[in-house]
Parts: C-alpha cells; structure tokens; sequence
C-alpha cells in the first residue's frame, strides 16, 4: 500500500476558518484580566480607609486611657472635683511642667495641665481630635466634691472626625472610669 504524502499547502478554505479567533480570545481574556484588576484596586482602597479607621479608634482609645492614668495619679485632686466636667475646650496652660516652677504643687493646676496636656495630644493625633470628662456619679448620685473617690463614676469621651464613603463623620470612644 503507496500512501501519498500530503501537501506542506493547506488549503485556503480550512485557514478561514480561523482567521482571527484568537485574536478574539486574547481581548476578551484581557477585558476579564482588566476587571479583575479594577476590582482589586477597589479592594485595595476599602483596605486602606478600612485601616485607617481602625487607627483613628485605637488611638482613640488610647487617649481616653491616658486621661484615666492622669486621674488616678492625681486623686486628690479627683476627690477636690478638679476633673469633673472637663469640656473640650482647651484651657490656659498653667506652664506646670516647666523646669523650676511651684506651679505643679496646687492639684487644681495639676488637672487643668493634665486638661491642657491631653487636648493637645487629641488635637494632634485625631483629625478634629477633641475629648471630654464627666461625672456620672459620686455618692448619692451627685458628684459632689471631698467624697471619697472609689464613690465616683467618670465618663471620658475622645472625638474626631472620620472620613467615610458618604462624607466626613463623627464618631466618639466613651470609657467609663472608676479611679
């Protein structure tokens, strides 16, 4: 049996038929490559306001910490009412804690620098970073000043603002201190 060998020439007809086809495969790979790529970019930006959010509130927290820790070093003047109904208004530094100064000796400048002191850093670490201090309770539910301080109860609230995805938003930490 003579078998013919065939022709290196394959005939026009059967190279029409695929004339372009892949050409067509590697686009529509590539417009699947492309949103695959966009959406990871939109994951990547979400990640990241997500991350910075999670900064904001841990710094947050940190900060009403910090003012908890001032108070307990300072329970006289918690017991003299020093701390009660600190606003988010930024006091007059007493210059407390410069080099030299007797300033430090009255409890009523130590708190109004632990005020000072603990605005600053808001303002510094938080966008529109500001923070508060309020009495809940002293003993018989009022917050009167030369109680004993194990009777007294003490809201502190850090706040800033925080960009989202619909515009600029408050948001607050509130810690509830007993010294």
């Amino acid at each position: 049996m003579i078998r013919q060998a065939k022709s290196p020439v394959t005939s026009l007809h059967s190279l029409g038929l695929q004339t372009g086809f892949s050409l067509l495969e590697v686009l529509v790979a590539m417009v699947v490559l492309s949103i695959g790529l966009l959406g990871l970019a939109a994951l990547q930006a979400v990640s990241l306001n997500n991350n910075q959010i999670a900064y904001y509130r841990s710094i947050a927290s940190q900060q009403a910490y910090d003012m908890a820790d001032r108070m307990r070093a300072n329970l006289a003047g918690i017991s003299a009412g020093n701390y009660d109904n600190l606003t988010a208004t930024l006091p007059a530094d007493p210059g407390c804690i410069a080099s030299g100064t007797s300033g430090c000796t009255v409890l009523a400048n130590v708190a109004v620098t632990d005020h000072f002191q603990w605005l600053t850093n808001n303002a510094a670490t938080l966008p529109a970073g500001s923070g508060l201090v309020r009495c809940v309770r002293g003993p018989a539910a009022t917050c009167a000043t030369n109680d004993a301080n194990s009777n007294r109860i003490f809201d502190i609230t850090v706040s800033w603002t925080e960009k989202t995805a619909a515009g600029n938003a408050n948001q607050s930490f509130v810690t509830r201190f007993v010294p």
